[in-house]
């Protein structure tokens, strides 16, 4: 059988009654103790004595301490709901608000104590919880219309190849072509949802590996694209997870070559220093105005907030870089040039 705890308005009560129950026994006793060896001569008849025959006025003794213990009771129940009320009003005003509105907030509840600070800091987490699910909601909201789009694509390429009666070998051919192409874009958009979900989700384990190598890997996988690419590898061991770190370094190239301009260049560097291993890459490309940087990294995003296209990637390799440095608790600078294009940094710990 579970035993059943008491409840913080019956804890304080306690914590408060009892100690006035024993100062105020001790007083009473001491002052009923001198009140019997001080009466006069005259005064009257002294107290009854105890029946146990000791003097001591053990009848107003056990009349006054069921007294006090009545007022200690009731007082440190005042007291109680005096100091809970706050914690109440902030209880329930937040139950409603995780239940039905979010963006209601418990606001200024008076004072700067504890319960203040209690209250400021429900207010931010509920901030926090807010945006987070709103941009749950606008990434669900994009995810669906990124899927729907190949899926209508397809269907109506294999509904107009089934109503022509003259439809030839030929271009049955390109009608499955074209449903091979979008269901390669189908197959990026989900293995890059993947491995959004899986930086997200944060590392669970960490190998020794060196940024340089894992970069020559990536780009020895990259075609030649008709772009100036410079790399400068120096050594950069670090404690990560080699494929989440692999996805970070191959999504910064290819953001560096698909944001790019005809005959433009790309410089891609590693190196250690102070105790920090370092992955950089520049690359030229349009302006991107300053405002603009922190929106590029949010999922579907891509610069002058035009809509992804599939044959330009799904928006979705700069978030991946973002979620991947985060679960590394690794530092990530980015900056817009004057000129054009993006240098990203990315310095692990």
């Amino acid at each position: 059988m579970t035993r059943r705890r008491l409840t913080l308005r019956s804890q304080l009560t306690l914590l408060y009654a009892v100690p006035f129950t024993l100062t105020g026994t001790v007083l009473v006793t001491v002052s009923l103790l001198a009140g019997r060896e001080s009466v006069p001569a005259g005064a009257g008849p002294p107290p009854a004595p105890d029946p146990a025959g000791t003097g001591f006025p053990v009848g107003p003794w056990a009349v006054l301490m069921a007294v006090l213990v009545l007022v200690s009771l009731i007082l440190g129940r005042l007291v109680a709901d005096r100091f809970l009320r706050p914690v109440r009003a902030i209880t329930a005003t937040a139950r409603d608000i995780s239940a039905s509105d979010l963006h209601r907030r418990l606001g200024d509840i008076g004072g700067s104590d504890e319960f203040a600070e209690l209250a400021a800091t429900l207010d931010d987490l509920f901030q926090r919880l807010e945006t987070a699910f709103a941009a749950q909601r606008q990434f669900i909201a994009n995810a669906s219309h990124e899927l729907r789009t190949p899926l209508t694509a397809e269907r109506a390429l294999l509904q107009v190849a089934l109503a022509d009666p003259g439809i030839t070998v030929g271009s049955l051919q390109e009608a499955c072509r074209e449903v091979l192409q979008l269901g390669a874009a189908q197959e990026r958009l989900l293995e890059a949802l993947f491995a959004l979900a899986s930086g997200e989700q944060g590392v669970e384990g960490r190998q020794p590996c060196d940024l340089a190598d894992l970069t020559r890997a990536v780009l020895r996988s990259r075609p030649s694209t008709g772009l100036t690419v410079e790399t400068r590898l120096d050594p950069a061991p670090v404690a990560a997870d080699p494929r989440l770190v692999r996805s970070l370094i191959a999504n910064l190239v290819d953001n560096a070559v698909r944001h790019n301009v005809p005959g433009g260049r790309i410089e891609v560097a590693t190196g250690a220093a102070g105790g920090a291993a370092r992955l950089v890459v520049r690359n030229s490309g349009p302006v991107v105005p300053p405002a603009e940087v922190d929106r590029l990294f949010e999922p579907f995003q891509q610069l002058h907030r035009e809509r992804t296209r599939h044959g330009d990637g799904h928006g979705l390799g700069l978030a991946i870089v973002r979620a991947i440095t985060t679960a590394h608790h690794a530092a990530l600078v980015v900056t817009a040039p004057e000129a054009g294009g993006l240098d990203i940094t990315v310095t692990f710990p």
